[in-house]
Protein backbone atom coordinates (compact mmCIF):
# COMPACT_ATOMS: atom_id res chain seq x y z
CA UNK A 1 0.00 0.00 0.00
CA UNK A 2 1.18 3.50 -1.07
CA UNK A 3 1.36 6.50 1.63
CA UNK A 4 0.14 10.33 -0.57
CA UNK A 5 2.07 12.55 0.64
CA UNK A 6 1.49 16.38 0.00
CA UNK A 7 4.34 17.82 -1.95
CA UNK A 8 6.00 20.57 -0.37
CA UNK A 9 9.47 22.29 -1.99
CA UNK A 10 12.94 20.43 -1.92
CA UNK A 11 13.97 23.19 0.66
CA UNK A 12 10.92 22.61 3.04
CA UNK A 13 11.60 18.91 3.43
CA UNK A 14 15.53 19.62 3.11
CA UNK A 15 14.93 21.88 6.59
CA UNK A 16 13.01 19.28 8.49
CA UNK A 17 15.48 16.28 7.46
CA UNK A 18 17.92 18.56 9.01
CA UNK A 19 15.96 19.06 12.02
CA UNK A 20 15.31 14.97 12.66
CA UNK A 21 19.09 14.48 11.67
CA UNK A 22 19.62 15.40 15.34
CA UNK A 23 19.16 12.15 17.62
CA UNK A 24 17.86 14.16 20.51
CA UNK A 25 15.45 15.90 18.52
CA UNK A 26 14.28 12.82 16.41
CA UNK A 27 13.77 10.82 19.59
CA UNK A 28 11.99 14.12 21.13
CA UNK A 29 9.54 13.66 18.47
CA UNK A 30 8.99 9.74 18.79
CA UNK A 31 8.48 10.60 22.43
CA UNK A 32 5.62 13.22 21.69
CA UNK A 33 4.22 10.94 19.24
CA UNK A 34 3.22 8.73 22.48
CA UNK A 35 2.24 11.65 24.24
CA UNK A 36 2.56 15.46 25.23
CA UNK A 37 4.74 16.32 28.04
CA UNK A 38 6.69 18.91 30.10
CA UNK A 39 10.07 19.77 29.47
CA UNK A 40 10.91 18.62 32.80
CA UNK A 41 9.75 15.21 31.35
CA UNK A 42 12.51 15.17 28.29
CA UNK A 43 15.26 16.49 31.03
CA UNK A 44 14.79 13.31 33.04
CA UNK A 45 14.53 10.98 29.60
CA UNK A 46 17.77 12.54 27.75
CA UNK A 47 19.97 13.22 31.72
CA UNK A 48 20.32 16.95 30.13
CA UNK A 49 20.22 20.28 31.66
CA UNK A 50 16.70 21.97 31.15
CA UNK A 51 18.38 24.29 28.66
CA UNK A 52 20.12 22.15 26.69
CA UNK A 53 16.31 20.43 26.23
CA UNK A 54 14.90 23.91 25.60
CA UNK A 55 16.88 24.52 22.66
CA UNK A 56 16.02 21.74 20.87
CA UNK A 57 12.39 22.53 21.60
CA UNK A 58 12.79 25.65 20.27
CA UNK A 59 14.07 24.40 16.90
CA UNK A 60 11.03 22.45 16.76
CA UNK A 61 8.92 25.09 17.75
CA UNK A 62 10.54 27.53 15.05
CA UNK A 63 9.38 25.42 12.07
CA UNK A 64 6.05 24.90 13.67
CA UNK A 65 6.66 21.10 14.14
CA UNK A 66 5.97 21.13 17.87
CA UNK A 67 3.71 23.25 19.62
CA UNK A 68 4.07 24.84 23.37
CA UNK A 69 0.70 25.44 25.20
CA UNK A 70 1.27 26.98 28.95
CA UNK A 71 -0.44 24.63 31.69
CA UNK A 72 -0.52 26.84 35.21
CA UNK A 73 3.28 28.08 35.03
CA UNK A 74 4.71 25.28 32.91
CA UNK A 75 4.74 24.96 29.74
CA UNK A 76 3.67 21.72 27.75
CA UNK A 77 4.82 20.48 24.24
CA UNK A 78 3.05 18.00 21.11
CA UNK A 79 3.71 17.14 18.35
CA UNK A 80 1.74 19.35 15.66
CA UNK A 81 -0.15 16.79 13.43
CA UNK A 82 -1.61 19.75 11.34
CA UNK A 83 1.89 20.61 10.21
CA UNK A 84 2.16 20.13 6.08
CA UNK A 85 5.35 18.12 7.27
CA UNK A 86 3.88 15.29 9.90
CA UNK A 87 2.62 12.83 7.71
CA UNK A 88 6.60 12.74 6.41
CA UNK A 89 7.45 12.95 10.18
CA UNK A 90 5.12 10.04 10.82
CA UNK A 91 6.54 7.75 8.45
CA UNK A 92 9.93 8.39 9.69
CA UNK A 93 8.77 8.01 13.53
CA UNK A 94 6.70 5.05 12.79
CA UNK A 95 9.92 3.10 11.53
CA UNK A 96 11.57 3.44 15.00
CA UNK A 97 11.19 1.88 18.29
CA UNK A 98 8.20 2.89 20.57
CA UNK A 99 8.78 5.01 23.42
CA UNK A 100 5.57 3.95 25.83
CA UNK A 101 7.88 1.89 27.76
CA UNK A 102 9.81 5.03 28.20
CA UNK A 103 6.95 6.76 29.45
CA UNK A 104 5.84 3.89 31.27
CA UNK A 105 9.14 3.72 33.21
CA UNK A 106 8.97 7.67 33.96
CA UNK A 107 5.53 7.40 35.92
CA UNK A 108 6.50 3.69 37.57
CA UNK A 109 9.52 6.10 39.09
CA UNK A 110 6.78 8.98 39.90
CA UNK A 111 8.33 11.11 37.68
CA UNK A 112 5.48 12.00 34.86
CA UNK A 113 4.83 15.81 35.14
CA UNK A 114 6.39 15.94 38.83
CA UNK A 115 6.95 19.88 38.31
CA UNK A 116 3.28 20.64 38.03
Amino acid sequence: MSVEFEQRSTEETAEVLKLLGDKTRLRTLCLLYESDCCVCELVEVFQMSQPSISQHLRKLRDRGIVIEEQRGRWMFYQLNRAHSTYPLIESIIQTLPSEKATWASLEEQGLRVNCC
